[in-house]
This record gives structure tokens, C-alpha cells and sequence, in this order.
């Protein structure tokens, strides 16, 4: 597998998550620790990893729905 690897609840896109956690870097702003964290840390809703789903039937392949990319998935 390239592209989409197993979490253990379900199978990520690889390079979707790259794209994803290097959008969330968080720039520190010199503010002390109890200004960035707690209750009020963040009004806006964060993306979670990209969970891939299966585009047949017969669970042999995965699709991403956020890029649309594919893969086989050989079972042994």
C-alpha cells in the first residue's frame, strides 16, 4: 500500500494527510501558555485525518473522498 495505510479504525490517505497537518502548524505568537491553551484555545473547527472508503462491494478497493485517488488493496 501507497497511498492509504491502516490506523486500526480505518485507513488514512497518506497524502491527504500530509496536505491536512501542513495546513494545521500552529504559529506561536508569543503569547504565555495560558493565553494559547484551555477553553477559548480555538474557535475554529479542525480538520480530521482523511478517512478513506471503499469503492466496491467486495472491499478491493479504496478510494479517498477528498482527492479522489485509488488504490487495490491485495488480500493475503
Amino acid at each position: 500500500m501507497d497511498n492509504f495505510y491502516n490506523t486500526g479504525f480505518g485507513w488514512v490517505c497518506s497524502r491527504c494527510e500530509r496536505e491536512t497537518q501542513k495546513s494545521d502548524k500552529f504559529e506561536e505568537s508569543g503569547l504565555p501558555r495560558m493565553w494559547r491553551e484551555g477553553e477559548a484555545e480555538t474557535k475554529e473547527p479542525t480538520l480530521s485525518a482523511p478517512m478513506a472508503r471503499w469503492l466496491d462491494a467486495t472491499r478491493g478497493t479504496l478510494i479517498c473522498p477528498k482527492c479522489g485517488i485509488t488504490e487495490t488493496v491485495y488480500k493475503a
